[in-house]
């Protein structure tokens, strides 16, 4: 009976070891995963003090030049307005487009709107069919692109697709 009460009481501490260890693990697994992580993705760079000074006092112009917006008219890029039709089959399926356009040297506006309402147009006579997977949106794409240089002989050097969705 001696020998049993031996065996009791050192079954007891091992409890107390085993609860240490897994809470010893989990400390060192919390860790080794958060160094992991700020090895692989390190925390962004911090912004200079006159940058944060514009984008929070400053006016929207202010803004703007501290992040140049991609598509401006000294790039030679106009940016449509999106364009929204319904296709011609099915007639119930409707597509969202917008477009920018690159132009040799200086943008012409009035050949960006006429361009514009001829991509509408052009979008009314496609059929859900002719659009489906990427060979369709590839031919979409040049069939675009003929037209947009028709239209501009040659003054547009390249039409960019910025969204393209079907619903």
């Amino acid at each position: 009976m001696a020998d049993e009460e031996e065996v009791v009481e050192k079954k007891k501490p091992t409890l107390v070891i085993t609860i240490a260890a897994i809470a010893g693990l989990t400390l060192l697994a919390a860790g080794g995963g958060w160094f992991l992580g700020n090895m692989l993705a390190p925390p962004p760079a911090e912004k200079p003090a006159e940058e944060v000074v514009k984008a929070e006092g400053g006016t929207e112009g202010e803004a703007a030049e501290v992040v140049p917006h991609i598509s401006t008219e000294a790039n030679g890029v106009v940016l449509l307005d999106p364009i929204t039709s319904n296709l011609a089959y099915p007639s119930d399926n409707r597509v969202r487009l917008e477009v920018a356009l690159m132009f040799k040297g200086v943008p012409d506006v009035k050949l960006a709107e006429e361009i514009h309402q001829d991509i509408l147009a052009y979008m009314r006579t496609v059929s859900l069919q002719q659009v489906q997977g990427p060979r369709g949106f590839q031919y979409l794409r040049e069939d675009l692109q003929e037209r947009v240089d028709l239209r501009s002989e040659g003054r547009v050097t390249n039409v960019m697709f910025r969204t393209f969705v079907i619903e």
